[in-house]
């Protein structure tokens, strides 16, 4: 028996957001039809991580789980809220993945997004995502950040937040156009539709994309995570953040 893949969703009040990681999770299931795959919500929908965890846990003996976070950088979902919910599983053995971004296959899923959203060469980009006052996570937006502008042949490409951190979406477009780019669009550093990918993509002067949502290469990227957790034992060093 493989382990059970529990995809970690943070969870949201907008009722698109569950319909697009179901979405998302039925991808991963025919991509590999065999491996039970799973979803847990930090917060605000059910399953609960907790709740998926404690039944997992008392299904079968001796059960083993890998939590891949459907979330794109180092915050504090993935320092302290996984590995504590983890730790609360008694009898459940758990791996604990490395978070989707940064890695080339999100930023081919970003840059098809900007594609059919009507981007063209040249024009500038925004990467707005939610926001984190963990440092790390700021890096990992960063280097998402770099990555797309490389994949876009090389225009400008800045992140902007929703939330918690500078500058927003708004100021970060104020900031290109002050620079001289007079075509800026908007790239959605959001998994599911909701509340903070919304306001980013009103922020946008151009074209705005669509979250990333149930993108092929998402599904693929979720299967590389829970893979490179079963050969690592933990994908990347996860810290928990101190108090």
């Amino acid at each position: 028996m493989q382990p059970t893949l529990v995809a970690v969703a943070h969870g949201s009040r907008d009722p698109r957001a569950l319909h697009t990681v179901l979405a998302l999770l039925e991808r991963v299931r025919e991509l590999r039809p065999r491996l039970d795959v799973r979803l847990g919500h930090v917060e605000l929908n059910a399953p609960l991580l907790g709740d998926t965890l404690h039944e997992l846990s008392t299904r079968a003996r001796d059960p083993e789980a890998v939590l891949v976070p459907l979330l794109l950088g180092r915050g504090t979902h993935v320092k302290r809220d996984l590995p504590a919910a983890a730790a609360r599983a008694a009898g459940l053995r758990t791996r604990i993945a490395a978070p989707l971004g940064p890695h080339p296959l999100l930023v081919e899923a970003l840059f098809e997004r900007l594609l059919e959203a009507g981007w063209t060469p040249g024009t500038a980009v925004v990467l707005a995502a939610a926001g984190s006052r963990d440092p790390d996570s700021a890096a990992d937006t960063h280097h998402t950040a770099a990555l797309l502008s490389e994949r876009l042949g090389g225009v400008a490409v800045v992140p902007g937040y929703a939330s918690a951190a500078a500058p927003t979406t708004a100021d970060a477009v104020r900031a290109l156009s002050a620079r001289g780019h007079h075509r800026i669009a908007v790239a959605s550093y959001f998994a599911a539709p909701g509340r903070f990918a919304s306001a980013s993509a009103a922020a946008s002067p151009g074209p705005a994309a669509a979250p990333l949502g149930a993108h092929p290469a998402l599904a693929r990227l979720v299967l590389h995570r829970y893979d490179e957790a079963l050969r690592t034992g933990r994908a990347q060093p996860l810290e928990l953040a101190t108090a």
